[in-house]
């Protein structure tokens, strides 16, 4: 399998051309759903596509080393922006497609930006909003017309003008696309990809080879094999780095399919018809999909309900036993075939993930809840840890994967702590250095060592423990140590709980929570319960809610020693929103803006009061807009502390 990998090539161009002589229109690369319907994309249509869009963008004033922005949700115009762009020997440089114009601005300011790729009127307007202040962008080229056809901008250019353009130009240059992709390197530059920013500054832009990107791709199909037949649905676009070794690597280098759904909404209900059999999501996806299972369960009738709590404890001692490696008894056997059939597939269907054999959860830390979770229902999920900028690092077998671990690291890699216990290590996925930021670049990147700025520690048997980040981490004044993340992790493990903001105080008082309430199942549940309420805030302080949000915080503290207990907590009165900076385009909490925004709350907390009022910015979810005054609960959690 390895060596029918290497000889497809060593860039990513050159692996596409390889399949497109291989399997030209005999198989499919790639389907999309478009108005309910799917529709499939051969080798050759990939081939094709890259290809007249490469020779189109040449025909624009493309010159090497250009860099091709690319913005918009998961759809096969992205990924054949990615290889265009890279068969000019450009540089691909993705965007989430929520960013703001003043987002987009810095990203195409600091990487030079010369053209964009964007899907739709949406991101159009943005660009309109901001092409001043960006000289060197030469077109913005756009996929999807609706909306666009009295739109007269000189910069804009439809993407079926430029494969126009791009066939015009092959018979003035006849086989430059393929002279093009035969000189590509695998030291070439193809990708810079931005950081999300946690820490409250600008994104840093990671710049990679294909040799580099390669890495992470060969890691994860020598731990899990991919073939033709496997069916891939991609979570996010490439602009992740995740997909850029699973949606971009990994589905070239094994020719499987790439199911595109309908939207990002849509995911879920399109993964139940194409049934992928490979499925990587980041750690909140796959806890959302198990709170919204339980969601379900407690909205059920009392025969479902009595089922879920009997069935479930059975998938459990199942996983921990074969995860122990003990083999179960001839009875427990017999009742996990019963709880399977009667509930496990039924789930599994409904979460699209009847026929999944491999699961990877990247990004934040996977609560051991939700690991328990999927694992009872025998589906074989497992943590890996990478990074933008450090590439894949770890991974276990399907019969070595432990809940409190991300695996151990891969077979060449070297890895070391230091003695505050950052996770040091190298290997070829490590990347190049920031774009235009060598200062940062020496600080993580010290004689080919990458400084991952994350605590853990290696066992005994070589599994990685990862902690948290080491900047995040918090010694309480009795002495407890505590992760963060860890813990956030275990709250968001809820129906009724869509995030939380774990702290402690000044000088390390005592641990506190942040609550951010799940609006659609807590609103469902209030209604069951006949609360009454007319906004998201008020719903947030009802002290039916703070009940209910309690229950879930008593769970976590049962498992934690007295010290490390959350002693006092607050349901915020809106959601964290990427759009006003509390959270990144990955739904990571930016923690050092939260500190400065949320301070009156939190000097609040820890000066023992039980409210404080506040006027605050209207929630997405309210009816109202501008400011409202709102007075916040703060409440302790009897028995926690220590």
């Amino acid at each position: 399998m390895k060596q029918q990998y290497n000889e497809k090539g060593d860039t990513w161009p050159k692996v596409l051309q390889f399949n497109y002589e291989k399997y030209g229109d005999h198989r499919r690369a790639m389907r999309h759903k478009h108005y309910g319907v799917w529709h499939p994309h051969s080798w050759k249509d990939y081939y094709l596509n890259v290809k007249q869009l490469a020779l189109g963008l040449l025909a624009l004033g493309s010159e090497p080393g250009d860099k091709v922005l690319i913005i918009g949700d998961n759809a096969p115009q992205w990924y054949y922006a990615e290889l265009a762009a890279q068969a000019n020997h450009g540089v691909s440089v993705g965007l989430f497609s929520d960013l703001l114009p003043s987002e987009i601005q810095y990203i195409a300011e600091n990487s030079d930006a010369r053209f964009a790729v964007v899907e739709s009127q949406e991101q159009v307007d943005k660009f309109l909003q901001i092409k001043d202040a960006l000289p060197l962008l030469k077109k913005v080229i756009y996929w999807s017309y609706k909306g666009l056809a009295r739109y007269d901008d000189d910069i804009l250019i439809g993407y079926r003008e430029v494969l126009k353009l791009g066939e015009n130009f092959e018979a003035e240059h006849p086989g430059r696309f393929e002279q093009n992709v035969a000189a590509g390197r695998a030291d070439d530059v193809c990708a810079i990809i931005y950081t999300s920013g946690t820490t409250g500054s600008a994104p840093n832009g990671a710049v990679h080879t294909y040799r580099t990107l390669r890495a992470g791709a060969d890691y994860l199909l020598k731990l899990d094999p991919w073939s033709e037949e496997d069916n891939i649905v991609p979570y996010l676009p490439p602009v992740w780095i995740n997909e850029q070794w699973t949606g971009i690597g990994c589905h070239l280098l094994s020719a499987g399919i790439l199911n595109f759904a309908e939207a990002p909404e849509t995911q879920q209900r399109d993964s139940q018809e194409t049934g992928p059999s490979i499925v990587s999501y980041g750690a909140r996806p796959w806890e959302s999909q198990a709170a919204m299972v339980q969601e379900r369960i407690l909205g059920a009738d009392a025969v479902k309900r009595f089922a879920f709590r009997m069935l479930m404890p059975i998938g459990e001692k199942m996983a921990e036993l074969k995860y122990r490696k003990q083999k179960p008894g001839v009875f427990l056997k017999v009742l996990y075939f019963f709880a399977d059939k009667i509930l496990f597939r039924s789930i599994k269907n409904s979460l699209g993930l009847t026929n999944a054999r491999i699961c990877y959860s990247t990004g934040a830390i996977l609560s051991p809840d939700a690991f328990k979770f999927y694992h009872a229902l025998n589906l074989p999920l497992k943590s890996l840890y990478g990074s933008t900028e450090g590439g894949v690092l770890t991974g276990a077998d399907n019969d070595d994967i432990h809940f409190e671990t991300v695996g151990p690291a891969y077979e060449g890699t070297q890895v070391k702590f230091a003695d505050d216990g950052e996770l040091i290590y190298r290997q070829p996925g490590v990347f190049v250095g920031y774009h235009k930021d060598p200062q940062k670049t020496d600080a993580v990147l010290k004689d080919g060592w990458f400084h991952s700025g994350d605590s853990g520690f290696i066992r005994e048997d070589g599994h990685i423990v990862f902690v948290d980040r080491i900047k995040d981490l918090m010694e309480l004044s009795g002495g407890h140590k505590v992760a963060p993340q860890f813990l956030e992790s275990r709250l968001r493990f809820s129906p009724y709980i869509k995030d939380a903001w774990v702290l402690a105080g000044p000088e390390g008082a005592y641990v506190s929570a942040i609550i951010i309430i799940n609006y659609d199942n807590v609103s469902r549940w209030a209604g069951q319960k006949r609360v009454a309420y007319t906004s998201f805030g008020e719903l947030s302080q009802a002290p039916e809610v703070y009940e209910l949000v309690r229950q879930d915080i008593d769970r976590v503290n049962r498992t934690l020693p007295p010290g490390s207990q959350v002693k006092k907590y607050v349901n915020l009165h809106k959601e964290f929103d990427p759009d006003e900076a509390e959270l990144t385009r990955t739904r990571k909490l930016r923690k050092i803006f939260l500190a400065e925004r949320y301070r009156e709350l939190t000097d609040a907390v820890y000066a023992d009061k039980s409210e404080v009022p506040i006027e605050a910015r209207a929630g997405d979810r309210d009816e109202h807009t501008g400011t409202i005054n709102i007075t916040i609960r703060i409440e302790s959690v009897e028995g926690a502390g220590g």
